[in-house]
């Protein structure tokens, strides 16, 4: 859980608190439909203010304007929005009738980055751990707006995607990717782990689905349900993760349940970099058999195909793979490592 700090240290100045804070149970309206608020159903009529301690999350819900639903899944849903008139997104997250323990630990872990501003990583604006007449929610998160579009969806050409129109050989109905789209995007996400990394955040779910890509082109990390706050002056946890994150892309120490450390991520970007390069799933097995054979025999994607050896850049790029999903965590680059020769690649094309 981070440490409470005053809204205005980590807000820009268009989204800085008014002096008097408002209510939290305040409901959200959508525009021209007055009876209706944010989440459905009848108006909360409860005025519950947050503890002192979650002063610097309020939301001033008055401000708040939903425009449309992005999406929806076992954490909750997301809405396309403003807040005091900057469009956003707001992600509700919702109680797990499984686990409940498992939803407050993945809320919480989203706001390790709530303090944090860089340019390859989705921002967190506000939030509360409150929702207008709802009882079924952990709490709010209000994030800048990146767009809907993923590393995910421009790699495998589902949804809506800028990128489509062209066939590829496999006439999949997208655009191969050039080497050097490949090698941008991998510094940019390089660029944002490195910087997490530095504040001593460990993302732990790193994946093309996690990685969204602005109109601009420019990938930002994002969804940090499963994120961890290493402790000040450590490089590893002094306690195991017990959090899920995608089990293609999930480190071998962490299946065996040992220390996590920044090196976990490291591992899930080599596996996203093949994903990009290659367009392909990474396992096609039974779930329980890519574990197994992960951590046992060093299971790997392949490397054997002909983009990763006709020419240097391939080349430098599967040496890249290799070095970053090795089993042994110490054999691993970190990020800040791996920026001048990705820097330089790039520079090169």
């Amino acid at each position: 859980m981070p440490s409470p700090i005053p809204l205005n240290c980590f807000l820009p100045l268009e989204f800085s608190p008014s002096a008097d804070l408002r209510p939290c149970s305040s409901p959200l309206v959508i525009p021209g439909k007055d009876s209706k608020n944010f989440l459905g159903g009848a108006p909360s009529v409860r005025t519950r203010r947050l503890p002192p301690r979650l002063a610097w999350c309020c939301i001033d819900w008055d401000q708040l304007c939903l425009l449309q639903p992005l999406g929806s899944g076992g954490f909750g849903s997301v809405y396309k929005a403003t807040y005091r008139g900057t469009t956003v997104a707001v992600k509700q997250v919702k109680k797990s009738s499984k686990n409940r323990l498992a939803s407050r630990q993945s809320f919480w872990a989203e706001l390790n980055v709530a303090r944090l501003q860089h340019d390859n990583v989705v921002r967190v604006v506000a939030a509360s751990t409150c929702a207008p007449a709802s009882q079924n929610s952990l709490g709010t998160i209000i994030m800048e707006y990146v767009g809907h579009i993923t590393l995910h969806h421009v790699i495998y050409g589902t949804g809506d995607v800028w990128r489509q129109g062209e066939d590829d050989e496999g006439g999949c109905g997208r655009k191969a990717l050039s080497m050097e789209e490949t090698v941008c995007y991998s510094c940019d996400i390089v660029t944002g782990l490195a910087f997490l990394h530095s504040q001593g955040i460990v993302h732990l779910d790193l994946k093309p689905a996690n990685v969204f890509i602005t109109e601009q082109g420019v990938c930002k990390i994002g969804d940090f349900g499963c994120s961890h706050k290493l402790e000040e002056g450590l490089s590893q946890s002094p306690h195991v993760c017990q959090q899920g994150g995608t089990y293609t892309h999930r480190a071998p120490e962490l299946l065996k349940g040992e220390r996590v450390t920044a090196k976990a991520d490291i591992y899930s970007f080599a596996v996203t970099l093949w994903q990009i390069v290659m367009r392909e799933q990474p396992y096609l097995g039974e779930r329980q058999y890519v574990l197994y054979a992960v951590v046992a025999y060093n299971l790997r994607p392949s490397l054997a195909a002909a983009v990763f050896h006709e020419s240097p850049v391939g080349r430098r790029l599967q040496s890249i793979i290799s070095c970053c999903w090795k089993a042994n965590v110490e054999e691993r680059l970190s990020a800040a490592q791996l920026l001048p020769s990705l820097r330089a690649l790039r520079a090169s094309l």
